[in-house]
């Protein structure tokens, strides 16, 4: 039996770090390298650093800030582009998302929805080519809310008039899947292995894959249709 009703699909919705990309990138970036730079701004040890920047990202955790590169940089006066930079050869595609998104391309809408800042977008377009694959590339930034809020959801469906009850949305926050699901998102499904570094997680609360690769035969036999 499909792990999804694929015959019930019109479009796909997709997060891009830790669903399409490795999220090792942002991981490694936002716990180990500005932590490092933020100790040697101030002298002081990177565990007191990392207590600081727990404490930082726990105030604006869920809210659009988490992901905006402008408050951070404003708040830590850190470059975080440059530095970004300085580790981007850690960004890449998950082994099965190219396999997932050809077979995806045929067979109906595909759009990107994801958190990250319009730069880091870019940043990461231009290591992986993403958009040579998937035809519309949406940052919340643009609505001035996250994938947490209702409003987001009411604001992209709006523009891009999709049916809900007919939307596939692929995450690895279960936060915000549940957002998905409590604005009326049809299916969606978890990713257990976003980190290629870290353990596949144990998900029971929503359907959840560590391999893309397990859908093709199912998304080749029942396409998705085009709206």
């Amino acid at each position: 039996m499909p792990m999804l009703a694929w015959d019930q699909i019109d479009t796909v919705l997709l997060d891009m770090d830790g669903t399409l990309l490795d999220l090792h990138f942002d991981n490694h970036f936002w716990l180990e390298v500005v932590p490092h730079k933020l100790a040697q701004m101030h002298n002081i040890s990177v565990e007191q650093a990392r207590t600081q920047m727990d404490a930082a990202y726990a105030e604006v955790h869920g809210t659009l800030e988490w992901y905006c590169l402008d408050y951070w940089a404003n708040k830590l006066n850190m470059d975080i582009m440059a530095a970004k930079r300085e580790i981007q050869h850690l960004i890449s595609m998950r082994e099965d998302t190219l396999p997932f998104l050809d077979a995806l391309r045929d067979s109906g809408r595909v759009l990107l929805l994801t958190n990250a800042h319009p730069d880091s977008l870019s940043l990461k377009v231009e290591r992986t080519q993403l958009d040579q694959h998937i035809d519309t590339l949406i940052s919340t930034h643009n609505y001035g809310v996250s994938k947490e809020s209702q409003a987001l959801w009411q604001a992209v469906q709006q523009e891009f008039e999709f049916d809900p009850a007919r939307t596939l949305f692929v995450d690895d926050s279960l936060s915000i899947l549940q957002a998905a699901k409590d604005f009326g998102i049809g299916q969606v499904l978890a990713v257990s292995n976003p980190d290629s570094q870290q353990p596949v997680r144990e998900i029971s609360d929503y359907p959840a894959i560590q391999d893309y690769r397990y859908l093709l035969t199912d998304i080749r036999n029942t396409p998705v249709s085009a709206s």
